[in-house]
């Protein structure tokens, strides 16, 4: 039956891609021909960036979701529903479903995907294909695709099945603590304990029986029955010991000597305690010069060095920048019960920005963000002030306020806060110019605008008080 107002293919297109649930249309070729919006709530990735791909591509290569109905579907004819685990770590429910040709044969497979949600589950349980996560070599643990984070973890397999000490490395919030969890995963000891401190969260008098326990009555204030200590408590699994770097070098001798020796000696006793503990130790600290400074011990150093892995700044691996905001939106959105997603203006800022924070920083920028809006979509004026000072002259965007809701206000208002602030650094047109990797000729005409005219201005309002 024709439609008096049947809407058009652009109208219908739209209304697909504004859709909520994700949506994927298969050709016979099983190559992706058309993908909505919602796909970035899943995988933090643009729809433009499937279209073309194929299967084997999505699944195979770049693992990007596991496992997978479609070629049911196309071998079967009929629609099938499944549980899936996207890259991001997000449980789904996708229904593929075949249209057919005039000859009967699989045309097209149209494939609708939604965050999975248990009343739905629970009523299309006797129709679901049930299949393991774990079959699917998916991590849903490190956020990453980068060539940095990609070289980081095939290194982190490796070693994962050996007992020789770990030292992780980089930065503050760069997620040394999440590769620790992820060797823990992929090690023969991972039905064992995972036992975990942070080193600077403990007072120095506390640290040696916190680590090797204590018997009772060895001081004023112990428990009457004693103690077991962290080593013994990773007995038989990994012991990760985070800003190893804290450690009282009084303490690092009898430190040594257990990792030499795989024994402990509890506080207050003369007995020693046979141990099988993997240890892996992470650092923002520079050892060598800690070393090199006398702080710490040389011979701790190497015994604890046997593999090293620098994780890498999230600046180093932008690739990964676009997934991790796609994975921290998803989960503030759940915590907040919102529905925000991020402006393309924004993302684009994102990626230049130079992140000193690392994930932990841009994990804060987004909770922030995500508060501030208003609307459905997290824009630059819901980015925090820091976000647009003069080192981070690289990003594009610009500080907005209540006062200045027009675009070119923000606009002039940021070039102006820039150029005050690289003026008052470098002092001459000459050194601005390189600083801000403009031509003399530009810098000359923003410092006549912004420096100059606001002088004379003041100058002016001056001479009439």
């Amino acid at each position: 039956m024709l439609l008096e107002h049947a809407v058009t293919f652009e109208e219908f297109i739209k209304i697909l891609d504004d859709s909520y649930d994700e949506i994927f249309i298969w050709d016979k070729n099983h190559k992706i021909i058309y993908v909505n919006n919602a796909c970035i709530r899943h995988y933090g990735l643009p729809a433009e960036y499937f279209v073309g791909k194929t299967l084997e591509e999505c699944i195979v290569h770049e693992k990007l979701w596991s496992p997978t109905c479609v070629p049911l579907t196309f071998h079967e004819k009929r629609s099938v529903i499944q549980r899936e685990k996207s890259i991001l770590g997000i449980d789904m429910i996708t229904i593929s479903s075949p249209i057919l040709d005039e000859e009967g044969n699989v045309q097209y497979v149209f494939q609708s995907v939604r965050d999975e949600e248990e009343d739905l589950f629970k009523m299309l349980s006797s129709h679901i294909l049930q299949s393991s996560h774990e079959a699917a070599g998916i991590d849903v643990k490190i956020i990453g695709k980068s060539p940095a984070m990609v070289k980081v973890l095939q290194f982190a397999n490796k070693i994962a099945a050996t007992k020789a000490p770990v030292l992780i490395l980089g930065e503050t919030g760069t997620g040394k603590s999440l590769l620790a969890k992820y060797i823990h995963e992929k090690s023969p000891r991972r039905n064992k304990p995972f036992v975990s401190i942070n080193i600077a969260s403990l007072s120095p008098t506390v640290i040696e029986s916190e680590l090797f326990g204590y018997q009772k009555g060895a001081f004023t204030g112990a428990e009457k029955s004693g103690k077991v200590g962290l080593f013994e408590a990773a007995n038989g699994g990994i012991l990760f010991l985070d800003e190893i770097g804290e450690l009282p070098y009084d303490l690092q001798a009898k430190f040594l000597h257990t990792l030499q020796e795989e024994t402990i000696i509890p506080v207050g006793s003369h007995t020693p305690i046979k141990l099988d503990v993997h240890i892996i130790s992470a650092t923002n600290c520079d050892l060598r010069t800690m070393v090199e400074a006398g702080k710490f011990r040389e011979d701790l150093y190497h015994r604890l060095n046997v593999f090293d892995i620098m994780m890498p700044p999230l600046r180093k691996r932008k690739e990964d920048i676009e997934l991790l905001a796609a994975y921290y939106l998803n989960l503030l959105n759940k915590k907040y019960e919102r529905n925000v997603t991020i402006s393309s203006r924004v993302m684009d800022s994102f990626k230049r920005y130079p992140w000193k924070g690392n994930i932990r920083e841009l994990s804060n920028v987004l909770e922030r963000a995500i508060l501030m809006t208003d609307g459905s979509t997290i824009e630059v004026a819901n980015l925090p002030e820091s976000f647009f000072h003069v080192e981070n002259i690289k990003i594009t965007g610009c500080s907005i306020d209540s006062e200045r809701n027009s675009f070119d206000e923000a606009m002039e208002y940021y070039e102006q806060k820039i150029v005050k602030e690289a003026y008052n650094l470098c002092k001459s047109s000459r050194k601005m110019a390189k600083y801000l990797k403009i031509s003399q000729t530009k810098a000359n005409r923003l410092i006549q605008k912004y420096i100059t005219h606001a002088n004379h201005e003041n100058r002016m309002d001056q001479n009439h008080m």
